[in-house]
């Protein structure tokens, strides 16, 4: 009699959503479908909370008519990931998409303290395959902003995918999104 390895139960966005509806999830419970596995996000603190409104606060303000700056919101990226990124921005408005979450984001913010390392690898790693042309953390512990750009297949195989360049930008700088070139966001503006 051989040995079997346990196996993982993936689940896909429409039983992630039937869940949410049975009242699976206790009210308030945050949580997010990555990769078809149901992740429990951390409790956000102070410095976490105030920089996810900063970060919102001065979207709105890079971004204009046609432009929907979305907080704590879900994306259905693929069948079995649907992520709540901190902040996001789409195109249109919330009417839009009042009977589908968006399928992609013209950039996706996250604010990272006890979530850097998943936020770096595995979230960088589910947006990029997404095709998310800008990808930005809000690194809090070392008080920089994280810029992605430029998605793709990585070198370690086909079935990878990242960002190919990677910059870390400090406070007195500024960064202009990809898409509104126009705009300047500055990095202090960010950070709690």
């Amino acid at each position: 009699m051989g040995v079997t390895a346990p196996q993982v139960r993936h689940w896909t966005c429409e039983e992630y959503l039937r869940m949410a509806e049975a009242g699976i999830f206790a009210p308030g419970e945050r949580v997010e479908l990555i990769e078809g596995e149901i992740i429990a996000m951390t409790p956000q603190k102070g410095p976490h909370a105030t920089a996810v409104s900063l970060v919102y606060e001065s979207l709105r303000s890079a971004f204009k008519a046609g432009f929907y700056v979305r907080q704590q919101l879900p994306l259905t990226l693929d069948p079995a990931s649907e992520p709540e990124p901190d902040v996001a921005v789409v195109r249109g408005n919330p009417r839009d998409y009042v009977q589908d979450h968006p399928p992609t984001a013209l950039l996706v913010i996250e604010v990272a303290d006890a979530t850097l390392e998943f936020d770096r690898g595995r979230k960088a790693g589910l947006y990029a395959r997404a095709g998310i042309p800008d990808y930005w953390i809000v690194n809090l512990p070392d008080r920089v902003l994280e810029v992605y750009r430029d998605p793709g297949p990585l070198a370690d195989g086909p079935a990878e995918h990242g960002y190919r360049s990677i910059r870390r930008i400090g406070p007195p700088d500024s960064v202009a999104p990809l898409a509104s070139p126009a705009a300047h966001v500055r990095v202090a503006d960010l950070l709690p």
